[in-house]
């Protein structure tokens, strides 16, 4: 499960890390975030095999023979064991894959007193990509909907003490044959699916005041000591 994440990277950083040849906003339509919500825009890359692009995409995979925008509610995660079988999902599999950026996501412990927040992110602090699927929707009035879903795996060792379930963050060397558009082996699609390396990432508590998404500011992501 991955149901809230952030991104507060500097855009260039972004660009530069993602290797991106062409956005469709610019430095002054980028927004921090540090409670990004189901339905809400993400910065993701797409690319057509020679060219990565950065965009927004809604979060909450609404597919084409969909007849109500609302099913992208349930379809914000995508089950990484079955995505290329499922029909909702089988075309972005094979055609189009993405990545969503982050920097962090959070999870919520269950715990006697109830469930704690989580932040998970990696050690070196640098941005992330989540695996994630996208399909274009038109609605009845005419309006194309550009939507996504973030795959999930089983945990490593850091997430299994927090929840059984974790977004997939692909290597960077997988990032490029992900995002390939001709890359049809689903074999090797699905070889990189797989739990991160734990060794990479550091998880800690953070305030209660994530749980709103109504909140968004810097001390959303700071260490509860």
């Amino acid at each position: 499960m991955c149901g809230r994440f952030a991104l507060y990277a500097d855009y260039k950083v972004i660009l530069e890390r993602f290797d991106i040849d062409q956005a469709s906003f610019d430095e002054t339509e980028y927004e921090q975030s540090y409670n990004i919500a189901p339905s809400q825009q993400v910065a993701a890359v797409v690319s057509d095999g020679n060219k990565n692009r950065l965009g927004k995409l809604k979060w909450g995979l609404i597919p084409p023979w969909a007849k109500d925008a609302k099913i992208g509610y349930k379809m914000i995660n995508a089950r990484s064991e079955t995505a290329a079988e499922k029909p909702s999902y089988r075309n972005a599999f094979k055609k189009k894959r993405c990545l969503v950026v982050a920097d962090s996501f959070y999870e919520w412990r269950k715990e006697e007193t109830g469930k704690t927040p989580m932040l998970i992110k990696m050690k070196s602090g640098e941005p992330f990509a989540f695996a994630a699927l996208w399909e274009s929707w038109e609605s009845p009035e005419g309006d194309t909907v550009h939507s996504c879903s973030i795959l999930t795996t089983k945990p490593n060792k850091i997430m299994a003490s927090i929840h059984d379930r974790m977004p997939v963050i692909l290597s960077k060397e997988a990032e490029k044959i992900w995002l390939d558009p001709k890359v049809q082996d689903f074999e090797l699609l699905e070889s990189f699916l797989k739990p991160y390396d734990d060794g990479e990432l550091e998880a800690y508590e953070v305030s209660d005041e994530v749980n709103s998404p109504k909140n968004n500011n810097p001390a959303l992501i700071r260490k509860i000591s």
